[in-house]
């Protein structure tokens, strides 16, 4: 899956577990400033990894403060799937 398509996928996801509207959510985005709890993001996380067969070590999402990193980390992910 493309860069942009992922990004689509995340909002999507986003927008249903937080019942926000994050159409001008950016890969430079700042997670912390979304609006949402770690809970919820951690519901986005799951999300994604169903729609798109993956599983994320919980140790690979410490630290990760902007969608850009969220998108590295799902990107390598897949190339392992």
């Amino acid at each position: 899956m493309d860069r942009g398509k992922l990004i689509e996928l995340f909002k999507r996801m986003a927008t249903e577990v937080a019942e926000k509207d994050f159409a001008d959510l950016t890969e430079e985005s700042v997670i912390a400033d979304m609006g949402v709890d770690s809970l919820a993001m951690l519901e986005v996380v799951g999300e994604m990894e169903r729609e798109l067969s993956i599983q994320i070590p919980d140790d690979q999402l410490v630290g990760i403060e902007t969608v850009a990193q969220l998108l590295d980390v799902v990107e390598k992910r897949i190339a392992t799937a």
